[in-house]
């Protein structure tokens, strides 16, 4: 039987309907937690806020001037909605770069402010944001991804600072490709762009940098989130764990 160690905890995942946001979901809840699966699809948000007994936020989290002024009640907080874009820089439009950084930067900043002062209130607080390896490395053609990932380490790194001395630890994690909808939507645009079939991308671009030559399961992003949400990783902030095949040991 799967410990219960998150009993009385409340966690708002988002982009909690699919990929690792799903398998986070799953993992705390299996513990005990009440996750609150936030989610720009209300489809997808309900069904799975009802397989693993939660709730859903069906929200727009682009839409970062409504988020000014929430005041959210959570223990654990996983910053993971995230799109990509592959496109060289002088054919990328700005207003699709503003939108992924209004995304995956100053939502999860806005989110942060809104259940820091209830953390704080109860000493104690997790939050775990889903970086990337391209939050430590570059690749060509995602200067909007790369670039926001490098910002959400930086505000992580921050929020572990401030957070530390009133129980709240901040981490990232930072896979390399996971087998989600939004790896395998990149698929096709990385044969374009690249000059190659859709068949050889996995192998010739995806996995070209790392020695463990599989893509990762959400379940295994899950496992580490659940440890760092755990008492056991009350010592662990500030952090960037890496689950990248080895490639940034490069």
């Amino acid at each position: 039987m799967t410990e219960q160690d998150l009993a009385g905890r409340r966690a708002i995942v988002t982009g909690g309907a699919s990929g690792i946001g799903l398998a986070c979901a799953r993992e705390f809840a299996g513990r005990g937690a009440h996750v609150v699966v936030a989610d720009f699809n209300a489809e997808a948000a309900q069904a799975a806020a009802s397989d693993i007994g939660g709730e859903a936020w069906v929200t727009d989290l682009s839409d970062t001037t409504a988020q000014e002024n929430l005041d959210l009640h959570a223990d654990i907080l996983v910053n993971n909605a995230g799109v990509q874009t592959v496109a060289p820089i002088p054919e990328f439009e700005p207003d699709r770069w503003r939108f992924m950084h209004r995304l995956m930067v100053e939502s999860p900043f806005l989110l942060i402010r809104a259940v820091l002062p209830g953390m704080y209130e109860r000493g104690w607080g997790r939050i775990v944001n889903i970086s990337s390896a391209h939050g430590l490395r570059a690749s060509a053609f995602k200067s909007a991804y790369v670039s926001a990932k490098h910002a959400l380490e930086g505000l992580s790194k921050v929020t572990a600072l401030e957070g530390g001395p009133h129980g709240v630890t901040s981490n990232c994690i930072n896979p390399a490709y996971v087998r989600t909808p939004l790896v395998e939507k990149q698929i096709a645009d990385q044969a374009k762009l690249h000059g190659i079939d859709a068949s050889e991308v996995v192998e010739k671009i995806m996995l070209t940098e790392t020695v463990v030559k599989r893509l990762i399961e959400p379940a295994e992003v899950a496992s580490l989130a659940g440890w760092l949400v755990s008492d056991h990783a009350g010592m662990v902030t500030g952090a960037s764990y890496t689950m990248d095949g080895g490639w940034t040991a490069r």
